[in-house]
């Protein structure tokens, strides 16, 4: 029986792949002989939001599929781009051209987008008029966020977490048996134990302001510091995000102003050796960075400058000071998401390119 698109765009994160992602990707499987995946929040490091790689995500994709399912399926790795929408979109639309030329060739093709994204929010439909939304609208009412929540021992105890919450009938009924059985290896590997201690970090530091009348909103302050092809990072030292290459930068404290607060925190954990005049001298952009998502440990908002030095045969030595493990120059074409804390690397990209 012919099918009404040659290409469905399914877009998500995943995190993980649950039986409500199941039951749309069987339901466009009907409507289309193709499915293009599109995993975001690719190449990012681990963390409480983003736990699973995009192998990780294609193996539950796959084991949840029968075989001439599964051949009909193409999943494709989508960087994020949080602040840069049109380069993101212009990612997506490279990843579904390419995708299409290397399994129909040059022929013109009926491509349709199904999804929504998890708060339901009609999203994608907006950004991609080129192609025929179709709605698909699963009525498992399964969410991604309280798969994690309940793994990684984040929901008020004493609910069952790690594999104990695998084997309960709320896991049967969220997660496909493939993921599952994925998920009970997963509970005793290194990366599970790490992002657990991170749940546990940012569960007691929202317990600090539990009793807010509102939820706080922090201000921080980030430097991109940049000579001779080279930027200047820290490794940091504690959670979140421990072991994890960042921009230095802090929190503002309430008697300084966002350039002082950013100066103290880049020689603080760097150990720069640059006079701090020269530094302020040095200053050649700054802006705001307000990703909701940004930060696990609540709405941050951060201020960042970025400093050129002038190009020298050597680079300033650095240390790595307060709570950096370690400070050094990395060389601009080594950098990737998937070592950066947060959306650091993204912020990088967005001051320098």
């Amino acid at each position: 029986m012919s099918k009404s698109f040659d290409f469905l765009v399914f877009v998500g994160r995943f995190q993980p792949f649950h039986s409500g992602h199941l039951a749309v990707l069987r339901e466009a499987l009907g409507q289309s002989e193709h499915i293009i995946m599109l995993c975001g929040s690719a190449r990012q490091p681990r963390t409480t939001r983003n736990p699973w790689s995009f192998n990780d995500i294609e193996a539950m994709v796959r084991g949840s599929l029968e075989q001439p399912e599964a051949q009909r399926v193409i999943l494709s790795p989508l960087l994020d781009d949080p602040y840069n929408e049109d380069r993101w979109l212009g990612r997506v639309q490279s990843i579904v051209r390419d995708s299409i030329k290397a399994s129909i060739g040059d022929r013109v093709a009926r491509v349709g987008l199904v999804g929504l994204s998890e708060d339901g929010d009609r999203y994608y439909p907006r950004r991609f008029p080129q192609w025929v939304p179709v709605g698909i609208d699963s009525d498992n009412k399964v969410r991604g966020t309280a798969i994690r929540e309940a793994l990684f021992g984040m929901r008020a105890a004493p609910t069952p977490s790690g594999a104990a919450y695998l084997a309960s009938p709320e896991a049967h009924s969220a997660l496909p048996p493939a993921v599952r059985n994925q998920l009970v290896d997963y509970c005793a590997t290194e990366a599970y134990t790490l992002i657990r201690e991170e749940a546990e970090f940012v569960a007691r530091y929202r317990s600090a302001w539990a009793e807010a009348p509102y939820p706080p909103v922090f201000v921080t302050v980030d430097a991109v510091v940049v000579q001779s092809g080279h930027i200047l990072l820290v490794e940091r030292r504690a959670q979140p995000g421990k072991g994890l290459w960042a921009l230095p930068g802090g929190f503002l404290r309430g008697d300084e102003t966002l350039e002082a607060a950013c100066v103290r925190e880049l020689r603080g954990e760097t150990r720069l050796k640059v006079p701090a005049p020269v530094l302020r001298g040095s200053i050649r952009a700054r802006r705001v960075f307000d990703w909701p998502y940004r930060s696990l440990r609540g709405r941050t908002i951060t201020h960042v400058f970025q400093f050129e030095l002038e190009p020298n045969t050597e680079l300033p030595k650095v240390r790595g000071g307060d709570d950096a493990r370690r400070a050094f120059w990395a060389p601009l074409a080594d950098l990737g998401p998937e070592r950066m804390y947060e959306d650091h690397y993204a912020i990088i990209q967005a001051m320098i390119g």
